[in-house]
């Protein structure tokens, strides 16, 4: 299974949109019900399934976020990207994120590659 660039870039965007205006469980649900999240890669948990990767973005409940997409390579079914979050205006971190889509444009895994070295405090 292949997906046009232009379609994975889609549904990055639309996962940072969910991320800003979305609840835990609306970013939830952009993943396929036994998906994986590792963020940061390395250094946590393997979260596995919808109802984990919720409670994984539940941390970021009532702050204020902006995201914004610097850089994206389509491949396939996956996507790699680097973006940058902004956090309730105190701080900025830019991971590099690597997804893979299902045929019904549903994350199937996330991995975010990121250090301390990647987050600026504003």
């Amino acid at each position: 299974m292949s997906f046009e660039p232009d379609a994975l870039k889609a549904f990055v965007n639309r996962y940072l949109d969910t991320v800003v205006n979305g609840s835990a469980d609306d970013v939830a649900a952009l993943y396929a019900e036994d998906a994986t999240l590792e963020d940061p890669v390395g250094c946590g948990e393997v979260h596995i399934g919808r109802q984990a990767i919720a409670g994984f973005y539940k941390n970021l409940g009532g702050a204020e976020l902006t995201t914004e997409l610097l850089s994206f390579r389509p491949g396939g079914n996956e996507a790699a990207f680097i973006f940058a979050i902004t956090v309730g205006g105190a701080m900025r971190i830019e991971p590099i994120e690597v997804m893979t889509f299902n045929s019904d444009g549903l994350i199937t895994a996330m991995k975010a590659y990121w250090s301390p070295a990647d987050v600026t405090q504003l």
